[in-house]
Formats: C-alpha cells, structure tokens, sequence
C-alpha cells in the first residue's frame, strides 16, 4: 500500500513539474522583470486544488488515491513555494519593492482565491 502511494505521488509530481517548466518557458519571454510562469502556475495549482478537492468532498466515488495523484502529486510538482520565495528575495535584491509586494499580494490573495473558487466550480 505504501509503495503504491509513493509511485503515485512520484507519477502526479513527474507531470506536474513538467508542465511547470514548460510553462515557465513559454511564459518567460513575456516576463522578463516579473515572475509571471511561478506565479501563473501557483495560481493554476491553487484553482485546481480547490477543485480536486471539491470534487472529491461531493462525489464519494473519488478514491482517495486519485486525490493522493492529482494534490499531493501533481499540484505538489506543479506549484513551488521555493521558487517564489527565491524570485521574491530577488526582487528585493533588486530593490523591486513595488513589484515584490505586487506578487506578495497576488500569490497569497490570489492563491487563497483560486483554492475557494476550485472548491465551487467543483459543486
């Protein structure tokens, strides 16, 4: 039992954090002084947490091993909390004060959003 939850969480976080860097990628060339494909994807994550998690609160059919994959897994290798903070002291660095506290407020407000408006679209 435990070797399969760990294949799971290994399978959703190979994919997740594959498509994170792919789209880091495609955003990068239109975010050249701003973070845009971290916060993108932490604010794709947080919405489709919430509507995982959603789906599964509503529908006792979801096994509790697809929402291991697709949260712990998935959303876990597609969201990187390491890698905001790591772009934020870098603003700060920079003396990007203004644009730190923009993507502070956006990744924390936006994040906390997404997660409540996943959680409804699932209903």
């Amino acid at each position: 039992m435990m070797l399969r939850s760990l294949l799971l969480v290994g399978t959703g976080s190979f994919a997740g954090g594959i498509l994170r860097y792919l789209l880091s990628l495609w955003l990068k060339p239109q975010s050249e002084h701003f973070p845009l494909g971290t916060l993108a994807a932490n604010l794709a994550g947080c919405l489709l947490i919430g509507l995982f998690y959603g789906i599964s609160a509503r529908n006792s059919s979801f096994s509790r091993e697809w929402l291991l994959l697709l949260t712990t897994g998935f959303c876990g290798g597609f969201t990187t909390f390491s890698t905001f903070s790591n772009e934020g002291l870098a603003l700060l660095q920079g003396g990007n004060h203004l644009t730190f506290a923009f993507y502070l407020c956006v990744s924390l407000v936006g994040g906390l959003l997404a997660v409540l408006l996943g959680y409804h679209l699932a209903g």
